[in-house]
């Protein structure tokens, strides 16, 4: 038996640049994963894939992430063995955090140590790839990452010290197909955007130099289509963060804090002020997260 963490992420900026023939958008950002997040529980078994979950509601379990990641992992692999799955949600769907992406990226880092030898680790991370363009960041060696491309080609970072982040999760949802067809029609025919920045390591050696290269071509525009995501992310602002922004195509947004007074200040204030939101403290992370107990099976 195996637990496993699989941590949230925000993104510290997002910009999204040309749109491919194919539909999908090329993207530059930097991902940084928390300690909030789901915890997956794995165990061989005899065959088949099994997946139960408590917690946040799900849909069919043949459409999550985490189930098609082990289903892909088995049959790339040749496993002769199944693998019951037991997911406790805690991240919500449609809320930018990758929490469908890190589910899958802890099954495919789980069953890497079930099955050894199964899949090495240039065809784990193809496999990530066809699961999603968030997932192969959950295989990265750092919790800090830049990622370009569709999001799948990563350069992996110093980390940074751990820093106090409050995730704000409004009761909205924000399809990410959505977000992007407001995009389309607010850019309508004006010239892609295009990648103009050299980041170098210096640019993100401490939280202060990443807040000012932080932001999001979705923020206006969701947040404008969203007027309680603006009056969050207005609070956020004036309640001393080192920088605040919307992750992903939302709807969760964040504040990232140089302190835990801060940011436990402004937990309790917007708390009282914006009751049907869930206000969680979190910390961004040191470590890839490991196994959390591993026991016989």
């Amino acid at each position: 038996m195996l637990k496993l963490h699989a941590p949230a992420k925000i993104n510290l900026f997002l910009r999204i640049l040309a749109q491919e023939k194919s539909g999908f958008h090329q993207l530059e950002t930097l991902f940084a994963s928390l300690d909030f997040g789901d915890t997956l529980t794995l165990e061989r078994a005899s065959s088949g894939v099994s997946l139960d979950t408590d917690g946040l509601p799900m849909g069919p379990p043949e459409e999550n992430l985490a189930y098609r990641a082990a289903k892909g992992f088995l049959k790339e692999g040749g496993v002769g063995e199944g693998v019951s799955i037991h997911l406790e949600k805690r991240v919500p769907l449609a809320a930018g955090l990758g929490g469908g992406s890190s589910d899958a990226g802890a099954i495919l880092r789980g069953l890497q140590l079930l099955f050894p030898g199964a899949l090495g680790e240039e065809r784990l991370l193809q496999l990530a790839g066809t699961l999603g363009s968030d997932v192969p960041f959950f295989l990265s060696p750092s919790p800090l990452a830049l990622a370009w491309g569709r999001g799948e080609r990563l350069l992996p970072l110093p980390p940074l010290p751990p820093a106090p982040v409050l995730l704000a999760l409004p009761p909205v949802e924000v399809r990410t197909p959505d977000a992007f067809g407001i995009l389309a029609r607010e850019r309508g025919k004006a010239e892609p955007r295009r990648s103009t920045r050299i980041l170098s390591l210096e640019a993100l050696s401490s939280w202060e130099k990443v807040g000012l290269l932080a932001e999001n071509d979705f923020e206006d525009l969701v947040l404008r289509e969203h007027a309680l995501l603006g009056r969050i992310r207005g609070a956020l602002r004036d309640s001393g963060p080192v920088f605040t922004l919307l992750s992903g195509s939302g709807a969760a947004l964040f504040g990232l804090y140089g302190d835990e007074k801060t940011a436990n200040r402004a937990r309790a204030d917007l708390g009282d002020r914006f009751p049907d939101t869930r206000f969680v403290l979190t910390s961004t992370l040191l470590h890839p997260p490991g196994p959390l107990d591993e026991g016989g099976g």
